[in-house]
């Protein structure tokens, strides 16, 4: 299958633009959320990086928000990465 467009970022791969841009098409908040912490983990595995730098949070939810082509709400996505940092903690 070939594709029109350059991947955003080999190193996440075409399959989390694919899966990012079907989980803006869902309908809720609610419903996207549990499908963006799966999205937000194979960005942070893919680049492990980015865990030490303090951008780490901005660099994810760019990316995130690249990945989707713009679709994903980038507040939407700092959310899950707040809630991940909270549940770090615990």
């Amino acid at each position: 299958m070939r594709y029109d467009n350059v991947m955003v970022d080999r190193q996440v791969g075409r399959n989390a633009e694919l899966f990012s841009r079907s989980i803006a098409s869902l309908d809720t908040a609610e419903e996207r959320y549990p499908y963006l912490r799966i999205l937000v983990s194979l960005v942070e595995q893919a680049h492990p990086e980015w865990k030490s730098m303090p951008t780490k949070n901005e660099q994810v939810t760019d990316l995130v928000v690249r990945l989707s082509d713009g679709q994903l709400d980038e507040e939407e996505v700092k959310e899950v990465l707040k809630m991940k940092t909270k549940e770090k903690k615990r």
